[in-house]
């Protein structure tokens, strides 16, 4: 398989409308003017997923009072999302994007090492999109645990 093409800081965030848990749609554009984090995550309700996102919850008041927004993105359906974010109390957008078209943008599905084989999948990715629209942080393969006190470091909040 070849390499995933991977974004960098400077280039342009690729745009995107997707549903949110309650099938509203959510484009890229509704942040213009704000920074947004955008992370991206294999599934929901699986332990590192359920871990990542609850981390993102309980650091929301301290990354808005920084002026970052925060969405995640997965495969998942819209009725998955849905009983994720009401199971964990989520308080930020949870977007579905089952064709992986969005996830395919920003090289975060693709090849990745898992218990030591490689497979295909969502490559867990957290990307800080600036106002203007462009990537300001591309950070791939992050670990579910301790990533938002390390972005929240990285990051300065």
């Amino acid at each position: 398989m070849t390499e995933n093409h991977r974004l960098s800081p400077g280039d342009t965030a690729p745009a995107f409308t997707l549903p949110d848990a309650d099938g509203k749609e959510v484009s890229l554009g509704d942040y213009r003017g704000r920074k947004v984090i955008i992370y991206f995550y294999p599934a929901a309700s699986t332990p590192g997923c359920t871990k990542q996102a609850c981390d993102f919850r309980d650091s929301l008041a301290e990354l808005n009072e920084a002026g970052l927004e925060v969405v995640g993105i997965s495969p998942d359906k819209p009725a998955k999302l849905v009983k994720f974010r009401d199971a964990e109390g989520l308080t930020f957008p949870l977007l579905s994007d089952p064709d992986k078209a969005v996830l395919q943008a920003y090289g975060a599905f693709g090849e990745k090492m898992m218990y030591g084989k490689t497979v295909t999948g969502v490559i867990r990715s957290t990307f800080l999109v600036d106002e203007s629209g462009k990537i300001e942080v591309a950070q791939y393969n992050v670990r579910a645990t301790g990533h938002v006190a390390k972005l929240r470091r990285d990051l300065s909040v």
